[in-house]
């Protein structure tokens, strides 16, 4: 199988092993990202709604280190430690994404890498 690894110091680098998005043809798989800001690996230290942008903000930069943007994603999965902050990803996701909206999943978890409260990861088909 062919493929290439995508990698950005324009997103969180790896903290455990692997890749930041793997390409196959135009297919980019998207690994997981949670708010960790690229030049600290810290999580912000503002409101929910800052960790949900800076998610939004490191997909798009793994995104267009691959040739893509975060419109080219057909399948986002979202991760909280507490669904009651739905609602807002739903509001902010509306900021970042146009109609027609990709698949997507939400998943309520006990726990996420960092102490995060949300993660998210996604599949993109290049143009």
């Amino acid at each position: 199988m062919n493929y290439e690894v995508i990698n950005t110091p324009n997103a969180p680098q790896a903290i455990g092993t692997y890749s930041q998005a793997i390409k196959v043809g135009n297919t980019v798989y998207l690994s997981g990202q949670i708010p960790l800001v690229p030049d600290t690996m810290t999580l912000p230290t503002g409101a929910m709604a800052d960790h949900i942008h800076q998610v939004f903000r490191n997909l798009q930069a793994v995104a267009q280190a691959a040739g893509g943007e975060l419109n080219n994603i057909v399948k986002l999965n979202v991760y909280l430690t507490d669904l009651a902050h739905f609602p807002l990803v739903n509001q902010i996701m509306a900021e970042y994404f146009k109609s027609p909206y990709p698949a997507r999943a939400a998943v309520g978890v006990a726990a996420l890498p960092k102490g995060a409260a949300v993660e998210m990861d996604g599949i993109l088909v290049l143009p």
